[in-house]
């Protein structure tokens, strides 16, 4: 990408927004014809083919096995450990809002585990802005989808924790140890140890039965294409030349234009408390991302 014309580069973090945004939307589609980790396996086994045929096609340069190895920690870590656990805490009774206000500190987190252990210090300004956007979330995800009682549990819990703790804990070992691989090679690789831990989880504690629903087969391939090709090299794209806390912020953004697809498409609810809420996580997302007046 780097004869990418500047303005098309501007947009790639708005497209994948929405585009990793519409995985819930995928799932919600997906989810009653089949068990969500064997989903998940269907998933990336679909998008481990796509990979290689794109591969061939661009004659992509496989990396080292040292950087192999990065890129399997990586996608396991981004892709097997979060997804895999947002969908074992809905499946354990979690509400969906609930699990979304838990990852969605995961801005907050990325920039303290990066601050700490690399030393990318941010400007009190961009504290601010994460401060900001994690109350925004907070407020839109309580507003719209929590219900009144809400029963918890401990496997539910720590699920939703791994999956927080995965996406912060990926998204900067992919920035450190990932640099230079081949994003489409690089991806394979990232896919395969997902579906090796995705099959682990499926043949382990489900049954694998689907029911072949046409609705199913359009999800999934959303979810092949959309999400786990597009949205994920727009992702490895943003990592690679960006500042992690950076990128993270975006994931603020998420939940929100999750909750207009789903006001959209299923006729969900959107308080005007929510929309002010929206306001205000694009204003600390914006004051992340904002540069100071002496770089300009």
């Amino acid at each position: 990408m780097q004869n990418t014309h500047p303005t098309l580069i501007r947009m790639i973090p708005l497209l994948f927004v929405f585009l990793w945004s519409t995985g819930f939307i995928g799932a919600k589609y997906a989810l009653p014809f089949v068990e969500p980790f064997y989903l998940l396996f269907l998933r990336m086994v679909l998008t481990i083919f796509v990979f290689l045929a794109l591969c061939l096609l661009f004659k992509a340069k496989w990396p080292p096995m040292r950087l192999a190895g990065h890129q399997m920690v990586s996608g396991a870590l981004i892709h097997g450990v979060y997804l895999g656990g947002v969908f074992a805490a809905i499946k354990l009774g979690m509400p969906a809002g609930v699990a979304a206000i838990i990852v969605g500190i995961q801005p907050i987190l990325t920039a303290l585990i990066s601050w700490q252990l690399f030393s990318d210090a941010l400007r009190p300004m961009q504290w601010l802005g994460l401060g900001l956007g994690l109350v925004g979330v907070v407020v839109v995800v309580f507003s719209t989808q929590l219900q009144d009682e809400v029963s918890l549990t401990w496997p539910a819990l720590i699920a939703s924790i791994a999956a927080l703790l995965g996406i912060s804990i990926g998204t900067l070992y992919q920035k450190r140890f990932s640099g230079g691989v081949d994003l489409l090679t690089g991806s394979v690789w990232q896919y395969v140890s997902t579906a090796v831990l995705m099959a682990v989880l499926a043949w382990s504690f489900e049954t694998r039965e689907v029911t072949w629903d046409i609705q199913l087969i359009l999800a999934l391939g959303w979810l092949v294409f959309g999400l786990s090709v597009s949205a994920v090299l727009l992702l490895m794209y943003m990592i690679r030349e960006g500042e992690a806390s950076k990128v993270a912020a975006y994931f603020y953004l998420v939940p929100l234009v999750a909750c207009v697809e789903a006001w959209l498409l299923f006729d969900e609810d959107l308080p005007p408390l929510a929309i002010a809420a929206s306001v205000l996580t694009v204003l600390g997302v914006y004051l992340v991302l904002k540069k100071p007046a002496s770089a300009k």
